[in-house]
């Protein structure tokens, strides 16, 4: 009757105890931490991870406002004749010159550096988002992860906690000469190893929450997450009416690059500076009015350099948003049809293996009491029932990233 007893604690501790309500922190609120969640709850700007890239697309902008501004004005003074010999010298015969000149843009060069700068600021703008939709990938995958380990580290101490009382049990049954020594040293060796891994899941899951606070602008350092994995609905198809934020900026770094090409190409344009001013004769005492014209003469740069360079890099721009383009239609069919089958192997794991493993070690309870299945029984089913439940926390982690990433992967 006592073996039966301290079988039925086994029993008991195997099948797991309710773990005590505790605040948690929900993907919802991971998110707004980490700047990325309801508008208006966090400013991303005062997260460092997004922060460099929004004031990339600050700059850019403000390099559309430069681009507008026309050439300056120059204003010349001159003074010839001065303390020279004979006639010329002292400042008898000095002749003072003011004029000012204007440089005119020829070739289209405001419109076409302003529509370069207009290029340059829709690519950083589209890189400040893509670093929001990383922002908040990381923070999906890393709560997953966190809420991942958690459930390992609650399994590992069931496990712990079944083969302390396997080992007492296994000690007192070869007290009473119901089993051989050997099977205490089996007990013991077992749940040294299971304590070994307890160890390795704390370590597992106080890296994984510190990982996840990592991602956020404040808060404390090591959150506790849901003990449930959170409930993430990702689109099954790409985007219809616009394409996804990656191909946008493969799309908007060509467009920089074509824009660039003509901005070159005006620069090969000469431009003209046209003077007037008024001169003033010192030993006369008279004055005139001149006018000029200034022109480079493009005999040997015409910029041609600049303008073979700017082609080759929208040559390279468009490969590599073709690349993109095929690039993502394979990785979201392949992340697509993975997520599938993860979902299909929870569905499998939590409505037929688990509950049949749950079956089969009550029966063997049951048998166990009966006198009809020893006690390694009753062990070797809760083993392969814990195996199973392992199995469905990776299942259901998978599951959970590759939700993650189809959701990153449909960012507009």
């Amino acid at each position: 009757m006592r073996c039966f007893a301290l079988a039925a604690a086994l029993i008991a501790v195997s099948t797991g105890s309710p773990v005590l309500a505790q605040e948690t922190v929900t993907l919802e609120e991971a998110l707004a931490r980490a700047g990325v969640g309801i508008e208006g709850e966090d400013d991303p700007s005062s997260n460092p991870r997004v922060y460099g890239p929004q004031a990339e697309a600050e700059a850019a902008r403000a390099a559309i406002d430069q681009a507008r501004l026309r050439p300056n004005p120059e204003l010349s003074l001159e003074a010839e004749n001065i303390a020279g010999s004979g006639a010329f010298s002292g400042l008898r015969s000095t002749e003072y010159t003011l004029a000012i000149g204007q440089p005119l843009e020829l070739g289209g060069k405001r419109s076409a550096r302003i529509a370069s700068a207009r290029a340059s600021s829709d690519f950083a703008g589209l890189q400040s988002e893509f670093a929001l939709s990383q922002l908040a990938l990381g923070v999906r995958e890393r709560y997953v992860q966190a809420v991942a380990a958690g459930q390992r580290l609650v399994l590992a101490r069931e496990i712990v906690e079944r083969n302390r009382e396997l080992t007492r049990i296994a000690n007192v049954l070869v007290e009473v000469g119901r089993e051989p020594p050997l099977r205490a040293m089996r007990a013991q060796a077992t749940l040294a190893e299971a304590e070994a891994e307890l160890q390795a899941a704390q370590a597992d899951d106080l890296a994984a929450r510190q990982a996840l606070a990592a991602l956020w602008v404040s808060g404390q350092p090591n959150p506790a997450v849901s003990n449930v994995f959170p409930d993430l609905s990702p689109p099954l198809a790409p985007p219809v009416s616009e394409d996804p934020l990656q191909l946008r900026i493969a799309g908007a770094r060509t467009t920089f690059a074509e824009a660039e090409i003509a901005r070159e190409r005006s620069l090969g344009v000469p431009d003209p500076t046209l003077s007037a001013g008024v001169r003033r004769f010192e030993e006369s005492n008279d004055q005139a009015f001149i006018v000029g014209i200034s022109i480079p003469l493009p005999f040997r740069n015409r910029n041609q350099g600049n303008i073979a360079a700017a082609e080759a890099q929208y040559r390279a721009a468009s490969a590599s948003e073709a690349i993109a383009e095929a690039d993502y239609r394979v990785e979201f069919e392949r992340t697509r049809t993975l997520y599938l089958a993860a979902e299909t192997r929870v569905e499998t794991l939590s409505s037929a293996s688990l509950p049949q493993a749950e079956e089969a070690l009550r029966l063997v309870e049951i048998g166990y009491r009966n006198g009809r299945f020893p006690l390694i029984e009753v062990l070797a089913a809760a083993e392969a029932r814990d195996a199973i439940r392992e199995n469905l926390i990776q299942a259901e982690e998978t599951r959970g990233l590759l939700a993650a990433r189809l959701i990153w992967l449909n960012a507009q």
